[in-house]
């Protein structure tokens, strides 16, 4: 059984009071964070959870103790906009949830994520299929296959589309928050300015490498966005302390950008020696087992889309090619097999 961190309180140098949330978002332990703004305009609710299992009573319960623990004279009721940093699962499948419980709070999200919310069912139906086309082309068996498609649809059949009454700009500031668009890990990534704080999301977490996928399963996604998009983390001035949807606070945001940065930059090491030092041209899915060989589970799937986003960058960046281009000239879908230019 996952113990979840109690709610901690952070101030910004503007005066704003940020509440941390801790939910289980995922039956595997995984935790992952909402954070309540208040003083800093109307109250607002940064993310939602996941919906799944305990999630939306671990949110509601972090409201009670933002009441009791911390003194806030704050209902659920009170909170007035929910905003949503990103279209993944563990980030906006509590929302409608949230919009019932707060009795109709508006919600905001990036226009290059709006449809998530706003079309649900449809994005899941031409997700699939994008999904499916990229695991044939990076070399994935048919029964490998059907496996990955069935995991990857399993945790969206709980949810539904909720209307957008508001879209994240970064040009507009408001109610004490500036919206820096940092797409790559998902298409209307924001990361959120209040003061000398950042919400960060998911573009960078104090351990884990956040996760990559490739541009051609979702546009605005892939390595280049990301490693734009850190660069753009980097202009931003004055930042004291950053905290994403997972794992812990950040008191060198910087510092942290740049091991990133380094990771990547070995992960496209690792997977150009892979290439170079193989006998014959490689699919992804070859590469990847030689990447990360002890996957299981959900995991596999993951992989799978973080070595194909390595893959992908290289490729655009004029470092790999494609050896086998009678066969594509030739079959509806095979496997691309890469050499080393």
């Amino acid at each position: 059984m996952t113990t979840l961190p109690p709610v901690q309180r952070f101030e910004s140098n503007n005066g704003a009071r940020i509440y941390r949330i801790p939910m289980l978002v995922f039956s595997n332990g995984f935790i992952g964070y909402s954070y309540v703004v208040l003083n800093a305009g109307t109250p607002a609710l940064v993310d939602c959870g996941s919906g799944i299992g305990d999630s939306n009573r671990d949110l509601l319960d972090g409201f009670r103790a933002i009441k009791e623990d911390f003194g806030e004279s704050l209902e659920v009721t009170d909170i007035d906009r929910i905003i949503v940093t990103h279209g993944h699962i563990d980030h906006f499948g509590g929302v409608a949830f949230m919009v019932e419980q707060t009795g109709g709070a508006y919600v905001g999200i990036h226009e290059l994520d709006r449809r998530v919310l706003t079309a649900y069912e449809e994005r899941v139906i031409v997700a699939t299929k994008d999904l499916r086309v990229y695991l044939e082309r990076a070399g994935v068996g048919t029964e490998e296959r059907l496996d990955m498609m069935n995991m990857y649809g399993f945790a969206k059949k709980h949810v539904r589309s909720v209307d957008v009454d508001f879209s994240l700009d970064e040009d507009v500031l408001f109610d004490g928050m500036q919206f820096i668009h940092t797409p790559g890990h998902c298409p209307g990534q924001v990361c959120i300015v209040i003061g000398n704080v950042l919400l960060c999301a998911d573009q960078i977490l104090s351990r884990t490498t956040p996760h990559q996928a490739p541009e051609s399963i979702t546009h605005y996604t892939g390595l280049g966005h990301y490693r734009d998009s850190l660069r753009k983390v980097l202009k931003i001035d004055g930042i004291e302390l950053a905290m994403g949807g997972h794992e812990d606070p950040m008191l060198d945001l910087y510092g942290r950008v740049r091991e990133i940065q380094i990771s990547h930059e070995r992960k496209l090491t690792r997977v150009l020696d892979i290439i170079k030092n193989a006998e014959r041209p490689c699919t992804i899915h070859q590469i990847t087992h030689m990447m990360y060989p002890n996957k299981e589970g959900y995991e596999t799937l993951l992989a799978l889309e973080e070595a194909g986003a390595h893959v992908e960058y290289l490729y655009q960046h004029g470092q790999l090619s494609v050896a086998n281009l009678d066969e594509i000239e030739r079959e509806d879908n095979p496997a691309l097999q890469y050499l080393a230019v």
